[in-house]
């Protein structure tokens, strides 16, 4: 069989849903795909009332959405896109992270047993719950007293969106779940357990993406962190530590494993096939992107995820602030550099639903918005909504936005929170460009890039980089996809399916040289805020950034009453009034 004409399918399970595709393997081009959503909670997520940083999900959406999007893909191929299921050769899938969930030796979660089905801390918690900040502090506080080669792994802090700080917290908090569990594992490896039909979770199988960038795992120091370490955080944590084999612990380019005749009757194909080890969405969504040393590939969704690898032959770089610096993390052979940001599109969720101004929808605001120049309404906002991951890895900081007056309104404030998320991407690529990895070019994917141009415009406009977008709707999907593919020996190597496999859209947002130099000043302001509350407690001068912000607001009016009385040029009147829509060509 020639593997040119056969299929693989790759799964991305988001925050709120998953998403399953049927890929040709010849081009990477999608032929069939399918969508579940979360039914447990609000979009999949079980929140607290009484603590904003609690997120849990239930383990059997997991399973629901897997069986049903993966048959539901195939069937549609095989149906309008002529798939002959037996050509179906692999199948690859990413979840978040670190979401991670306590279970028994034989793989079942607590939250399946009728004592715990009930209770919120025996269910996944979900990569945005940060209830243990108090522990990540505790871990990076002794990192730095006992083992400080731990945190250059991680940029520095430990975040409570990872391994420990969860597990260390449950412990703290509900020592009975914490003490009927054997482990607690990541749900893309548990997953990875499930389908392939694992019996004793001693066994599991992990991945290195999330043991290396969550779990402080790396070889050069034996794999998981030291007994002494954990052992002063908890000697409860040396017992847990004993469930994780170091040696079980594989890259995305591992091959060996095969679908469990249960799940092969599940997904409704005629025979098991291959099954890639795991990642997170973004990690194989840089894949689906075509990530290669100099790219950046941005995931931007609910949260973003920014991603660049390094070959080994560079050596290990030491990036302040990033989530992560981990040998075949992302790609086998470089080093994977993970950052990004908490909030970005949960933000306009927040403000477009929760806020509710005057009732506007999305589009109401952005046909608004992007009547605005930059720094028009002499507002500047802080997009720590969900706290800050990169650089300043800090869950307990939160969102501001300064220059408000009685005369504000919701478009004003809509186009400023949207520029906070920009200037807080900006702030990382200038962490990652001023520690040895320079970008030559940027790639994003996810949902807002494909439908948001005033987004991207603003973004192009403030990294002041022309912004490419990953030509598969579900690039993530893809990642997994190409990692079937590899693994199934259809490509020698994962450079060779990307080169085959990946492509862009022939949009291309660049940057408008005057909307660059305005975004330049106001960044300046931002990092002035952004700095003044980094955890080293130096605040800065802040006396005159109101006082700033409304200088740059008075000469961009100045400019608008120079155009609006003389006769502008047409490029100047095109930039003032063309639709959303039409930015995209600009």
């Amino acid at each position: 069989m020639n593997h040119q004409d056969c299929f693989v399918v790759g799964v991305d399970f988001g925050t709120a849903s998953v998403r399953a595709a049927v890929i040709r393997i010849a081009d990477g081009r999608e032929v069939a795909s399918a969508t579940y959503k979360y039914q447990c909670g609000v979009d999949g997520c079980l929140h607290d009332a009484a603590n904003p940083l609690v997120a849990r999900q239930n383990p059997e959406d997991y399973l629901n959405g897997f069986a049903q999007t993966v048959r539901e893909a195939l069937d549609v191929a095989a149906q309008s896109g002529g798939v002959d299921k037996d050509n179906v050769l692999g199948i690859g899938f990413d979840t978040t992270g670190s979401t991670i969930l306590p279970v028994l030796r034989d793989g079942t979660p607590l939250v399946f047993l009728d004592e715990f089905k009930n209770n919120p801390n025996a269910h996944i918690w979900l990569w945005k719950d940060h209830s243990g900040w108090a522990e990540a502090e505790e871990i990076t506080a002794t990192a730095k007293k006992l083992r400080p080669e731990y945190l250059d792994l991680v940029g520095g802090i430990y975040s409570s969106e990872w391994y420990w700080s969860k597990v260390l917290h449950c412990l703290r908090l509900d020592k009975p779940v914490f003490d009927t569990a054997y482990t607690w594992i990541e749900v893309a490896d548990w997953l990875l357990f499930t389908l392939t039909g694992g019996t004793d979770v001693a066994d599991a199988v992990r991945a290195i993406c999330p043991a290396g960038h969550k779990a402080l795992f790396d070889r050069d120091w034996g794999g998981y962190p030291a007994d002494d370490f954990l052992g002063s955080l908890s000697p409860d944590l040396l017992r847990l530590k004993a469930t994780l084999d170091p040696h079980r612990v594989h890259h995305a380019g591992t091959s060996g494993f095969m679908l469990s005749q249960e799940w092969t009757a599940k997904f409704g194909l005629p025979k098991p096939v291959m099954v890639a080890i795991p990642a997170f969405d973004a990690h194989y969504g840089g894949i689906g992107a075509g990530i290669k040393p100099g790219i950046l590939v941005k995931t931007i969704g609910t949260s973003t995820c920014d991603l660049m690898v390094s070959p080994l032959s560079r050596g290990k770089l030491v990036v302040p602030g990033m989530a992560g610096i981990v040998r075949d993390s992302i790609l086998p052979g470089y080093y994977g550099i993970e950052a990004g940001q908490s909030a970005v599109g949960d933000i306009f969720n927040w403000f477009v639903n929760i806020v509710r101004p005057c009732n506007q929808s999305y589009g109401d605001l952005s046909t608004a918005a992007a009547a605005l120049q930059p720094g028009e309404s002499g507002l500047l906002a802080l997009d720590w909504m969900n706290g800050n991951r990169t650089i300043l890895v800090d869950q307990r900081l939160s969102g501001l936005i300064l220059g408000l007056t009685l005369h504000s309104k919701p478009a004003e404030i809509y186009r400023a929170l949207i520029e906070a998320t920009a200037f807080g991407a900006r702030v990382i690529h200038d962490q990652m460009e001023a520690n040895g990895l320079p970008i030559d070019k940027v790639i994003v994917c996810g949902g807002i890039p494909r439908k948001d141009s005033l987004f991207m415009q603003i973004y192009a406009d403030v990294v002041n980089k022309p912004l490419f977008i990953s030509r598969n709707s579900e690039t993530c999907a893809l990642g997994g996809a190409i990692a079937a593919a590899v693994i199934t020996g259809a490509y020698p190597s994962f450079e060779h399916a990307i080169d085959k496999m990946t492509g862009v859209l022939d949009t291309v947002y660049r940057p408008i040289p005057e909307n660059v130099t305005t975004y330049k000043r106001i960044y300046e302001l931002y990092r002035q805020m952004h700095d003044s509350f980094c955890s080293s407690g130096s605040v800065g001068d802040l006396s005159r950034v109101m006082k700033d912000l409304m200088d740059i607001k008075d000469e961009t009016s100045r400019r608008d009453e120079v155009i609006l009385s003389g006769t502008p040029a047409p490029e100047q009147r095109a930039r003032r009034i063309l639709p959303v829509e039409a930015l995209r060509t600009i």
